[in-house]
């Protein structure tokens, strides 16, 4: 695995907790800027894992 796939696979993992804490504390309207972050890290990660 190379640096950026680290890099962007733990970006992801860290939106995605950040996420849970905000749709549990103010909801999923407020969350939803950082699950879609942590979604569009995440499929880029796959992207770039398939294109090898």
């Amino acid at each position: 695995m190379k640096l950026l796939d680290v890099i962007l696979l733990s970006l992801a993992a860290f939106f995605v907790i950040i996420g849970i804490y905000e749709t549990m504390t103010v909801g999923i309207g407020q969350a939803y800027t950082w699950v879609m972050i942590s979604a569009g890290l995440f499929l880029l990660y796959t992207y770039r894992k398939r294109g090898r």
